[in-house]
């Protein structure tokens, strides 16, 4: 099984409307926001919550992932968190990589966060995930 965030990237790559592409010339990360390019979106691995047993043995992890998006334009940096948000939030019994998506809702979020050293503003929303 995958780690969630590169299930995270499929789903958010599916959706060509948020025009997100990983690999080189990108704009889509996992783990390590880059220095460039300037406007960007990283996905990172979390703690998330202990899995779930039930009392047919199936096990249901229960992980989470926060993803940051950087713009140099305020405006343009919450648009792209939000239609994140809007694409990810409430998204239910989908399979990825071999994994049952029961379940993603947003728990925090979307917010601005920072602003980076480059003047850059950052925007975050955590998601949680149960996934067998």
């Amino acid at each position: 099984m995958n780690a969630p965030a590169e299930d995270v990237k499929d789903m958010l790559e599916s959706e060509s409307s948020l025009g997100l592409v990983c690999g080189v010339g990108g704009n889509l990360f996992i783990g390590k926001e880059p220095a460039k390019p300037d406007n960007c979106v990283t996905i990172f691995d979390t703690y998330g919550r202990p899995d779930k047993l039930t009392f047919d043995n199936a096990i249901y992890e229960r992980p989470s992932v926060q993803i940051r998006v950087r713009n140099n334009n305020y405006r343009n940096g919450y648009n792209v968190i939000n239609e994140i948000y809007l694409s990810l939030h409430g998204r239910a019994h989908e399979a990825w990589n071999g994994a049952i998506y029961e379940v993603i809702y947003c728990s925090s979020g979307p917010f601005h966060f920072d602003w980076d050293d480059n003047g850059r503003a950052r925007f975050i929303i955590n998601l949680n995930l149960q996934r067998r």
